[in-house]
């Protein structure tokens, strides 16, 4: 009697011990950390990252998370062997952030070869979930139809009707321009024209002038980062806006606002997926990204947050960080964060949410620093990205 006592002690023990064993999982944080997008993404993305294993770990001590980042340079081959290096030497199990949409795209290829997990936070192509989609990865935050549905119809809605693309020269700015010009048609608006700048340039004024000549009422900047920054900036300096035509950032994040400052940037519509000083839930994490960044975060960073966290929430439902288990975890259950409410995961891995139009503040209007946005519109998700039934990734059953 005793003796099969002992045993069944030792069977319960044995079965208590394998279901708290813990899970080690690997995530790299892959984005820009000394170029064009390091304000935006770089080490504020490792920083949204950091908080959200830390937030995770406060709860939940069965799996093991190690962080490591590193910078893809904006290269596709320099993203794609980072990739293949974490996941192939180092163990890597996710892949989360990378800016740039080229990088982006070579980076998803190496994943689905190898069966591993991408989390893009940062990346406007829409081929992220249309002909190039993947199981193994999800499109966070923003894309490009997103930018271009909600900006370029209030655009259009407010009387400019026609339209001069300046365009950052490569997949992403072709994308957005892309977009946006068939939201502009749609809306009975007119595209005039455009010019493709190189990626990185500090000298705009012959793509301005451009732009100034061609008697567009509306410039739009099919471009990110120091590029919008710039473009901006030389702008202001051609009198551009003064003389009558206004300037459409499709792109635009709170520390491009930030570094151009309100008397540059007032009156400007953009589409975010995340502000700051949304809701006291937002401005409450915000003051603790603060804390470790000396800046608040952007939609990229508050998206890489929610992202980060609800992998780890699916590995620790699923029990193992086995691909396949945890992303089908990740698209059975519901988003609801810092950063989204209600969010889900489509078959083509577009994580679809609410968008917001703001207006950038006049400085009269700014109470403080990072005091920047004034909300005028929520966008449902169902309004603001592709519709399923016009997808054109090969996931999506017909």
């Amino acid at each position: 009697m005793k003796r099969h006592l002992s045993l069944a002690a030792l069977t319960v023990a044995l079965m208590c011990g394998t279901a708290q064993a813990q899970v080690s999982v690997k995530v790299g944080v892959l984005s820009d950390m000394s170029s064009l997008y390091s304000d935006i993404g770089g080490a504020g993305s490792v920083a949204a990252a950091k908080l959200a294993i830390a937030d995770f770990a406060a709860q939940n001590k069965d799996v093991k998370v190690d962080l490591v980042s590193a910078d893809h340079q904006n290269k596709p081959d320099i993203g794609a062997d980072i990739a293949r290096q974490w996941y192939e030497r180092d163990g890597g199990d996710a892949i989360i952030d990378v800016p740039s949409s080229a990088v982006a795209l070579a980076v998803a290829d190496i994943t689905t070869q190898m069966n591993k997990v991408n989390l893009n936070a940062s990346a406007g192509t829409t081929r992220l979930t249309g002909d190039a989609c993947s199981p193994n990865l999800v499109h966070w935050n923003f894309d490009n139809f997103a930018l271009a549905n909600v900006t370029g119809r209030a655009v259009v809605a407010t009387g400019g009707d026609s339209w001069f693309f300046i365009t950052a020269d490569y997949a992403f700015g072709h994308d957005l321009e892309a977009q946006t010009s068939a939201v502009v048609k749609a809306q009975g608006g007119k595209v005039l024209g455009g010019v493709r700048a190189p990626w990185n340039t500090p000298e705009f004024s012959s793509f301005l002038l451009q732009a100034q000549s061609s008697g567009a009422k509306v410039i739009g900047l099919a471009n990110a980062g120091g590029d919008t920054i710039n473009s901006i900036k030389q702008a202001a300096e051609f009198g551009i806006v003064r003389g009558g035509q206004k300037m459409a950032g499709l792109l635009v994040f709170i520390n491009d606002v930030h570094s151009l400052g309100l008397e540059a940037a007032q009156g400007m519509l953009l589409t975010n997926a995340f502000y700051w000083d949304r809701n006291e839930e937002s401005r409450a994490w915000a003051q603790r990204y603060f804390q470790r960044m000396n800046k608040m975060p952007n939609m990229s960073q508050a998206g890489i947050y929610s992202a980060t966290t609800h992998y780890l929430k699916a590995i620790e439902a699923a029990g193992t960080d086995e691909t396949g288990a945890v992303m089908a975890k990740m698209h059975s259950t519901p988003i609801n964060d810092v950063f989204v409410k209600n969010g889900k995961i489509r078959e083509d891995g577009r994580m679809v949410h609410d968008m917001y139009l703001y207006e950038v503040k006049k400085p009269s209007e700014s109470t403080r620093t990072w005091d920047y946005y004034k909300y005028v519109a929520t966008i449902p998700a169902d309004q603001a990205f592709l519709p399923l039934s016009e997808s054109k990734c090969p996931l999506v059953k017909r």
